[in-house]
């Protein structure tokens, strides 16, 4: 019997049996999504398998929302854009597999060319780098164009009483 989203068997042979666990083998091949953005046809499989790891992560692992894939061909690199909450603003995530190396100036173009110009005219551009691992760890980085002053401490207290304690224990050495 054929499930949805599953490919009938080959004619002529017997279906191989299907991994424990899996309702229909490989359903990441047959899945929209990933079906979309090979159809971008702007980067290389491997490019692209890492920005369909990236999305489903994004969406399953670290509920964000809108995520949507944009192609840029003349970078040939498929990106995605969301919102880490709903009412923010779209950040762009630049997915690439861990063995792709990047230079300064080839950051600089991404930076440029996927960037969605902010609301506020002073916050510089930034992109999130997500590196995907062979075993499909993805871990991520905000890249910003220049730097950007850290958010000053909630509770001030807290502050003075932790520089006190540093003082102190430099009086009692």
């Amino acid at each position: 019997m054929d499930e949805p989203g599953c490919a009938a068997p080959p004619s002529g042979r017997e279906q191989e049996p299907q991994p424990r666990g899996s309702p229909c083998g490989n359903w990441m091949a047959t899945h929209p999504k990933l079906t979309e953005m090979m159809s971008l046809d702007v980067a290389d499989s491997t490019q692209v398998y890492a920005a369909f790891l990236v999305y489903l992560d994004l969406l399953e692992g670290k509920n964000w929302h809108d995520v949507t894939c944009v192609g840029l061909a003349e970078l040939q690199l498929v990106c995605l854009r969301g919102r880490e909450r709903e009412a923010e603003n779209l950040q762009v995530v630049v997915p690439t597999p861990v063995h792709m190396s990047f230079t300064h100036q080839r950051l600089r173009e991404i930076m440029q060319k996927a960037c969605i110009p902010q609301d506020e005219t002073d916050s510089p551009l930034s992109v999130i780098l997500a590196i995907v691992e062979s075993d499909s760890t993805v871990v991520y980085y905000k890249l910003t164009d220049g730097f950007i002053m850290p958010d000053p401490p909630d509770d001030t207290e807290d502050m003075d009483n932790k520089q006190w304690r540093k003082k102190r224990r430099k009086l009692l050495r």
